[in-house]
This record gives structure tokens, sequence and C-alpha cells, in this order.
């Protein structure tokens, strides 16, 4: 056991899919993984373990923002030893043609601060989806009937933003939807040689204004899900 999550050891499979919300964890174990048990409950914070298809897959919620992530994920990885570690979650569109209900598959996170920018110093690191992961998960949404894009995204340490002028050049240089978690979880699994993704709905926009209804939000999110676990067991 950690300070966080009380699971015993072997009860972590070495892949995790790890969604912000603690109630869509238990949603999505309920919904994709055969004979899922809850694992963890500290705080609140839900994780399951089951299998999928066969293969053994822990679905942990790790809160909202890069610095609750950066606990959870940093004490997968050295006290449980996770291998692959894919954020599923919901973003912001942030491009005339991402729509909702699109997936967002992150190539790359830019951010302004996460809790690893103190240890870079003067370097600007570039943290990036691990290129097997990103490229079976390409493969895993071809075909589908849900939109899918590829591309970066835009690591916000901040839900309720007051920088017009910084969305404005985030549109410009091409960012396809704003989160607050996969830049850390990047850059932790880069430090840790593990292997990590960020596979994201677009749950509203911020040019158009439109959202999903709450409610809606679970019902939706099912091919950004399978599209992970796909990713994470294709060879």
């Amino acid at each position: 056991m950690t300070v966080h999550i009380g699971a015993k050891s072997g009860d972590i499979a070495p892949t995790v899919l790890m969604p912000g919300d603690p109630y869509r964890a238990k949603w999505a174990a309920e919904t994709f993984l055969t004979d899922a048990k809850l694992v963890n409950e500290v705080r609140g914070m839900l994780g399951f373990t089951g299998t999928w298809n066969g293969h053994p897959v822990t679905i942990q919620g790790s809160g909202m923002g890069m610095p609750s992530l950066s606990i959870y994920a940093n004490e997968l990885m050295t006290d449980y030893d996770a291998q692959t570690l894919i954020r599923i979650g919901s973003c912001g569109g942030m491009q005339p043609h991402v729509g909702i209900r699109d997936v967002i598959i992150a190539m790359t996170a830019t951010t302004i601060t996460s809790p690893s920018s103190g240890i870079f110093r003067e370097i600007n690191f570039a943290p990036c989806a691990d290129y097997g992961l990103l490229s079976a998960a390409v493969k895993a949404a071809a075909g589908r009937a849900t939109k899918t894009h590829v591309g970066g995204i835009y690591s916000s340490d901040v839900f309720y933003a007051e920088r017009p002028d910084l969305d404005e050049q985030m549109v410009r240089h091409g960012i396809l939807g704003v989160e607050m978690e996969a830049a850390e979880l990047y850059t932790l699994a880069a430090r840790h040689g593990r292997r990590a993704l960020a596979v994201l709905t677009v749950s509203d926009h911020l040019q158009t204004g439109e959202a999903l209804p709450f409610e809606d939000r679970e019902r939706s999110f099912g091919d950004m899900v399978e599209i992970a676990l796909e990713a994470a067991f294709t060879e």
C-alpha cells in the first residue's frame, strides 16, 4: 500500500487506464472489464482491476489537474510497477474542425507549467506520447463511426482560465484541445521509462460554446475506452 493507493501487492495490473473522475473509473470498469474488483478507495479515488479479453487491466481515477495525477502516476509506476498508463478523459475542443463527441489521440502535450517543471530549470521539455501506443491507437480508431483527430493538445494548470490571448495562440498553432493532465503523465512516463498515451473525448468546445449534457457524457465515451484498451494490447 502507498499513501494514496490502498491496493495490495499484485492488485494493480501492468496496464492502467486513468480517468480523472473516480466514478468514470467505476463506470468503465463495470462496462468494459470482466470480474472487476475494487482495489482502491482511499480518499474516494476509486480503482478497479479486472480483465479485458483475458488481459489484466486496472482503471484508477487520477483526480483533476496535473498535481493530482502526478501523485497517482508516481505511485503506480514506482510502487506498483505499472508499465503502460493511458489517460482516458474529456477535453475542450479548440479547432473549428474538431466536434463534440470526437476523439483526440494526443501526440504531444503543451503546458505552461507542471509539477515537473522545476527540475528542468531553463529547459522547455517536450512531453510526447509513446509512439507504439500512439500508432496502435490510430489503428484501433480506424473504421469507427466516431471522428478521430491526432495531434497536439494543451494541458492547462487551471480550469477557469482568464487568458483569451493564450487560447488564441494555441488555436493558431494547431492545438486540437485542452485538458489538465496529459503533459505531466507524459513527462513522468519518460522519466521512469514507461509507456503513456492520452485518448480524449471532446465534451465541450471553446469556440462554439457547445457542450455535452452531463448525463450524456459516459454514454459518449465508449469509443475512447475501447481505443485505449485495444492500443494497450496491440503487439
